[in-house]
């Protein structure tokens, strides 16, 4: 009987997540010629392909430019950042694109070590799910510095924010030199003597405000005369027919980046509003569906693992069944270890198989841990069920999930206060997207559509769509704020 061949997973850097489509282009072509249909993404904005052992040259032959960016041993790590989010959801004001691009092109080096390049304002691409975590500050250029670094007992934070133009240099002297140190006033005061930097004192601690997952899938406004396009794929296996077909039609239409998120999607930005239609008739002709329940977006499971995807099927059933709202929660799903890296709101861990059971066969044992206010920002997980089976999981999730959406009303920050002189909160009627759960407020209108304030939704044309999503007037629904 012939041996099964080893596959091992590649991962391909890309740093920030972000390519060209031509360059997506060439990593088709070498998927093709390592004959798959499919790629996949990483929660690190990579790139993955399963390679065999007898296709290991074919790496140089069809990508030599990308030689080095090549790895599969986890000695070196993809650089993160919220390039991704720029111009697309909130964000603070002085970061603009170029800056990430730029800030991609100073490091000269792989690193092996997890950096995250990151504003606090957006929430779709995790804060602190590195080793050296760079968070923009309030300050133009400025950054605060949050270590995790491996063999430290704690994560700390850096004594002073660190200057955009200083952060690659910084980042390779921890790098090189952490692991001689136990605390951070050496490690820094050596980061100083090998850095002319430019350093500003902390008056002000890192404050990072809460805010819902978002929905990132869709055509999305962006700004006044430009859009942006989600898409996700349930399997994390990308058609490589329909990736090259995109990329075309992204050179085609003046696209020039194509984003890869932390959730195993692709994002593009910068769609002008001409070609709108052409990218949704594109779409269409091709069956692509952008329009999956936030049910489905706000999970993040391990790759090409079939377990962890079967069971997502049926809790998301379940979810789906029950007509269960999951709307700004994240639930990812772990193999259980001694020191887990987690960045969603809700945890499914799965419990190592005993030892004692040797070759008998078990039932699968999960325990379920959520953030403290439901928060991955606050990095602090509750157990909240050990040991259950997985037909216990969506009743757990269920709870808790309602148990969310009970600490929303009455947390300080959610609460409507009235004036000294009411007592009497209003309760006011208004529609609400059923997919992104944007609101219109018919007090307001719609600026952006040109819809002026006090006008009814039942006036507006049925034109009208989503501010954010882009969903049709007849998928609002009526909702009591």
């Amino acid at each position: 009987m012939l041996n099964k061949m080893i596959e091992t997973l590649k991962r391909i850097f890309i740093k920030g997540g972000v390519i060209t489509p031509n360059e997506l282009k060439q990593i088709i072509q070498l998927a093709k010629a390592l004959n798959l249909d499919s790629i996949s993404f990483g929660s690190r904005q990579d790139i993955l392909l399963p390679v065999k052992e007898n296709q290991e040259h074919l790496l140089k032959t069809y990508f030599p430019e990308y030689k080095q960016d090549i790895e599969e041993n986890h000695k070196f790590q993809n650089i993160v950042s919220s390039y991704v989010s720029a111009d697309a959801f909130a964000q603070t004001p002085w970061i603009s694109s170029t800056t990430y691009l730029y800030l991609h092109e100073e490091f000269k080096h792989n690193p092996t070590l997890k950096i995250n390049l990151v504003d606090p304002q957006q929430n779709l691409v995790p804060i602190y799910s590195g080793n050296l975590n760079f968070i923009a500050s309030k300050n133009e250029d400025y950054w605060y510095l949050n270590l995790n670094l491996p063999g430290w007992n704690k994560d700390i934070n850096y004594p002073v924010l660190v200057y955009t133009w200083n952060i690659s240099k910084i980042a390779k002297v921890i790098e090189d030199e952490y692991l001689n140190f136990d605390n951070i006033q050496d490690l820094y005061n050596l980061v100083n003597e090998k850095v002319d930097t430019n350093n500003k004192v902390i008056k002000e601690p890192l404050n990072i405000p809460y805010k819902q997952f978002p929905y990132y899938e869709g055509m999305n406004k962006m700004g006044i005369s430009q859009y942006w396009l989600g898409l996700y794929w349930r399997n994390n296996k990308y058609d490589i027919g329909f990736l090259e077909e995109f990329c075309n039609f992204c050179m085609d239409y003046k696209i020039s980046k194509i984003c890869i998120t932390p959730w195993k999607s692709i994002i593009v930005k910068g769609i002008e509003k001409k070609y709108k239609f052409m990218l949704e008739k594109f779409l269409g002709q091709r069956g692509i569906n952008v329009r999956h329940s936030s049910l489905e977006l706000n999970w993040h499971l391990p790759v090409d693992n079939t377990t962890a995807l079967k069971l997502k099927r049926f809790i998301v059933k379940s979810f789906d069944q029950n007509d269960i709202s999951t709307y700004g929660l994240t639930i990812g799903y772990h193999e259980r270890s001694e020191h887990p890296q987690y960045f969603t709101s809700m945890i499914i861990e799965r419990n190592p198989s005993p030892k004692i059971a040797n070759e008998f066969e078990t039932i699968d044992s999960f325990n379920v841990l959520y953030c403290k206010n439901f928060d991955p920002n606050t990095r602090k997980y509750i157990p909240y069920a050990q040991n259950v089976e997985s037909v216990e999981l969506p009743g757990l999730l269920m709870k808790l999930s309602q148990l969310y959406f009970d600490q929303l009303d009455n947390s300080k920050e959610n609460l409507v206060k009235p004036d000294n002189t009411d007592t009497h909160v209003t309760e006011v009627q208004v529609q609400q997207c059923d997919h992104c759960m944007t609101v219109y407020d018919e007090t307001i209108g719609d600026p952006e559509a040109n819809i002026l304030p006090g006008t009814p939704f039942n006036q507006l044309p049925d034109s009208y769509t989503c501010s954010l999503c882009g969903a049709p007037k007849k998928e609002f629904s009526t909702v009591v704020l």
